[in-house]
């Protein structure tokens, strides 16, 4: 696409990009949108081949050369590992006889993390990135393009674009400056306080529980990780979206932005939560077990991803899509944003109506939600 001086291009993969260029554009903050991570996924065939994931990353270059606008875009040719579900429009396009794979994807590929969809080293760029990525759908006659897990601040330069708007809802813990695990039982409710402590004690009880990172994470790690993530994998979507060289790659490439939180029985590993640490951020991603322990998914996953961010002076954990048990857990209800550009009028139109149903909908739930979080009321202060 050439607007006046702006031109864009459609690049091959994530690694046929500079590491730095790329890093540059993407901002230290959200390690899912390194250029590391995602070559990663690329490099472990996660993505790519038949996976349903093709790189198309769409850049505009600035003067010299070097990326000044990214936008993670892959073409995909169905709609798994997306967490924003879009089926139904699937189903009815191709219904009416329209042909809705392939499709653009603007997102991390399995990864339902908020973060910039619109990677700017020159912020001004923004609408023409845009722009791009809806002359790519037009020119090649695509049904769709999609924004997945917008971070916030960029929403309006969708909607600039006219962009069609879908909330969802998550759950994430907020540090309200707690020095220890202890003072965020202390805002909550004394009936939630004991229930959590009820449960810490019951899941961890004949167990150890490790933090690994940096070099901890070794190939004998991997190998117990990989077993809890493909029974997890096989029982969630079939089969695991991850390779196992996935895993390695991660370790042996950003080990210090990876948490695995462990735990064993007798030395023996039986279950583990695997995070990784943003700036600000701790991102709970995948989670397995090979014994049934109770609340331990809940202790794993949750209560020591609250210790391992109140240690780390992190504001923030986000434990991934959906799940309203989180409630009890400290984790309150916030929205998640994706923005679509559906160019055919009528296919548009129909999404539109239901998007403005559902909006009502999940408002609705969302504020329904907020009143079940186990803090302190007013009168308990």
């Amino acid at each position: 696409m050439t607007s006046q001086s702006i031109t864009a291009r459609i690049a091959s993969s994530v690694s046929s990009i500079d590491a730095a260029a790329w890093d540059a554009c993407a901002g230290a903050d959200n390690p899912f949108l390194s250029h590391a991570f995602l070559r990663i996924l690329e490099e472990s065939a996660s993505v790519g081949g038949r996976s349903g994931w093709q790189p198309s990353p769409i850049v505009i270059d600035d003067a010299h050369g070097c990326p000044a606008a990214i936008a993670p875009v892959y073409a995909k040719s169905h709609s798994q590992g997306e967490y924003v579900f879009d089926h139904g429009w699937a189903d009815a396009w191709q219904s009416a006889g329209g042909r809705y794979y392939p499709k653009l994807q603007i997102a991390v590929p399995f990864t339902p993390a908020p973060g910039p969809r619109l990677l700017l080293r020159d912020p001004a760029l923004a609408p023409a990135l845009i722009g791009a990525i809806e002359a790519v759908v037009d020119q090649n006659r695509l049904s769709s393009a999609h924004a997945t897990f917008v971070a916030p601040d960029q929403l309006s330069d969708f909607e600039a674009a006219d962009w069609l708007i879908r909330q969802g809802t998550q759950f994430h813990w907020r540090n309200d400056g707690y020095g220890a695990f202890d003072d965020f039982l202390g805002a909550l409710a004394s009936r939630k306080r004991k229930a959590i402590r009820k449960e810490r004690a019951a899941a961890v009880d004949g167990l150890s529980v490790r933090h690994l990172t940096g070099r901890d994470l070794t190939e004998a790690v991997w190998d117990a990780f990989w077993v809890f993530y493909q029974d997890t994998g096989s029982r969630k979507w079939g089969r695991p979206y991850l390779t196992r060289a996935f895993f390695s790659l991660l370790g042996e490439r950003m080990a210090d932005k990876v948490l695995v939180i462990l735990a064993e029985r007798a030395g023996r590993p039986i279950a583990a939560a695997l995070n990784l640490i943003g700036g600000n951020t701790l991102y709970g991603r995948y989670w397995g077990c090979v014994e049934d322990v109770p609340f331990l998914h809940f202790e794993l996953c949750y209560y020591q991803a609250i210790d391992a961010a109140i240690a780390r002076g992190l504001a923030f954990v986000e434990a991934g899509a959906q799940g309203e048990h989180k409630l009890a857990r400290g984790y309150a209800p916030v929205a998640t944003w994706s923005a679509h550009y559906i160019p055919d009028p009528g296919f548009r139109r129909a999404v539109s109506d239901f998007l403005a149903r559902e909006r009502h909908a999940v408002a609705a739930d969302q504020a329904f939600l907020g009143t079940m979080t186990p803090f302190r009321k007013a009168a308990e202060a």
